[in-house]
């Protein structure tokens, strides 16, 4: 994508130096998007690695909208979904393509299964309410048959689905 002329950014904590530019256009960051802000009780020094909220990170950046946001945030992706929605960052979202993890809840998420259902269609739902439209999806047939620690006959751990946002340019 860099080399069609975009500007990319690829968030891994496990980057060696904190912002390096890989190439034109392309820069890796040791940032981990988060849905929430820091512990202000627990020093920076002493966290692992730098985490920040999308909307921060796009503040920091002089960002004001992403064309693409891939992620695969190995199930901190629902919560992570669900700021971006609440803080309306999703609105600034022209495509979204999220590897999503099935096998268990998610972080911080909790109730029981058909509570935990209800939260990840209620986050569904609200990205076509906010006018994003499921375009593809794509099944891992190499994760696990496992749906909320249960198995599932043809069914997969992890999806990646991508939609895109109908009201783009829009706002």
């Amino acid at each position: 994508m860099a080399g069609a002329g975009c500007e990319v950014h690829y968030f891994d904590p496990s980057v060696r130096e904190a912002h390096v530019q890989k190439g034109k256009g392309y820069w890796h960051h040791r940032i981990s998007i988060d849905w929430r802000d820091p512990n202000p009780a627990i020093a920076a020094q002493q966290q692992p690695t730098a985490t920040k909220k999308l909307g921060v990170i796009m503040d920091q950046f002089g960002h004001r909208k992403i064309d693409v946001l891939k992620a695969d945030l190995e199930s901190a992706e629902w919560k992570i979904l669900e700021n971006l929605i609440l803080e309306n960052v999703i609105e600034e979202i022209g495509q979204l393509v999220f590897a999503i993890h099935l096998h268990w809840p998610g972080f911080e998420v909790s109730g029981g299964d058909n509570d935990v259902v209800r939260y990840w269609y209620s986050l569904l739902k609200e990205l076509e309410l906010t006018g994003f439209k499921l375009f593809w999806s794509y099944k891992n047939i190499n994760k696990p048959q496992i749906f909320l620690q249960k198995q599932v006959f043809n069914a997969s751990s992890s999806y990646v689905l991508s939609w895109v946002n109908t009201q783009w340019g829009l706002h």
